[in-house]
């Protein structure tokens, strides 16, 4: 039987949601996005249409209408009968195409604006979450840091370093700041793992490994120093990627 989300979950994928263009497409863009962050695990089966709904504080209509809207896009599969359910289906394949695209579409001033913006949010995180932690958070770090080195597939990449992020801010123990740090992946990560970026998983997971290290330390000022510095290496990558395509 599924079990209820975390109310975390449920309010930081659902703050400050748009519905200028009706409420079930923004519903399933959220989904979406934290289904290709790793936010919601593969294989994971849904609440019930009913408690879902009440959960999200939405109308089984519009839920409905945005389990359809997956379903189409192959992110979501209903099955029928007695272990029936809806469940979700994490996207095999890291459309870099999709998200090259999006990068065009980005003038190098908004991506150091974004790459400011992350900047920011990470390095207080780091800084909170060396003074904050607890060992439950060390040790999830830990585990993601290790699968992401030895992910197989940019998808798997995206979705582990974006669920390292996410396990950063919530090891700072703010829950504005880990809705902000999810908004942000949600925009951010797509565009770091577009192959010609170059980021090398290796070394992105040792990264994280290090930076673990002086949180579990509880040294706030090399934490932030560590998470900042990773940033600007990224957002770098990204802003002379989209120059090239000048």
């Amino acid at each position: 039987m599924s079990q209820p989300w975390p109310p975390s979950l449920s309010v930081t994928l659902f703050d400050e949601i748009g519905t200028g263009g009706g409420l079930a497409p923004a519903v399933a863009q959220r989904l979406a996005e934290a289904i290709s962050m790793g936010l919601i695990a593969d294989g994971e089966q849904l609440p019930s249409e009913t408690d879902l709904a009440a959960q999200l504080a939405i109308s089984t209509v519009s839920l409905r209408a945005a389990l359809a809207i997956l379903r189409q896009e192959g992110l979501v599969e209903t099955r029928r009968g007695r272990n029936g359910g809806s469940f979700i289906r994490a996207p095999r394949d890291y459309s870099a195409r999709k998200s090259t695209a999006r990068l065009g579409h980005l003038s190098p001033s908004q991506l150091r604006d974004l790459g400011y913006e992350v900047l920011a949010i990470t390095g207080i995180v780091a800084s909170l979450a060396a003074r904050r932690f607890d060992d439950d958070n060390i040790a999830r770090l830990d585990d993601l840091a290790s699968q992401l080195a030895a992910a197989g597939s940019a998808a798997q990449c995206l979705r582990l370093d974006s669920r390292l992020r996410i396990e950063l801010a919530v090891s700072s123990q703010s829950e504005r700041l880990m809705r902000r740090m999810v908004s942000l992946q949600a925009e951010y990560s797509e565009l770091l793992w577009i192959p010609a970026v170059g980021i090398d998983q290796v070394e992105c997971a040792e990264q994280h490994q290090e930076l673990t290290k002086a949180i579990q330390a509880g040294d706030p000022d090399l934490a932030r120093s560590l998470a900042e510095n990773q940033v600007r290496d990224s957002t770098r990558r990204i802003v002379d990627l989209r120059l090239g395509m000048d």
